[in-house]
């Protein structure tokens, strides 16, 4: 077993429950999403629009994006630390994965909340 520091839960029982808490998140949003497309099936703007003003879709949106993010990096701990054996090319590729999915979290924060 690996131990380090950068794993999310620190141990495999949290980290599995992570994983498939933000896969249920993640279901019920993709669950939804197809429901909106097949009940607008001539979406436009205002319709997109006024589904995204919702504050309450915000914060649904808000917290499959930041699934995704928990999701992807236990599931990329797991295969760096299974495949990757040189420490160092390990701690680059986590720090490489760390960097882009917070940026990807902070740029879903904006489009979501921003002006």
């Amino acid at each position: 077993m690996v131990t380090n520091i950068t794993n999310l839960g620190r141990s495999g029982v949290s980290d599995w429950l992570i994983q498939r808490a933000s896969a249920v998140i993640l279901a019920l949003y993709t669950i939804f999403m197809v429901a909106f497309f097949l009940f607008h099936p001539h979406l436009d703007y205002v319709a997109w629009s006024s589904l995204f003003d919702r504050t309450w879709m915000k914060i649904f949106t808000l917290l499959a994006l930041l699934s995704i993010a928990a999701h992807a990096w236990i599931g990329l701990w797991i295969v760096s630390t299974d495949y990757i054996k040189k420490s160092c090319v390990r701690l680059g590729v986590q720090t490489a994965v760390i960097l882009a999915l917070f940026a990807f979290v902070i740029w879903g924060v904006q489009v979501l909340w921003g002006a």
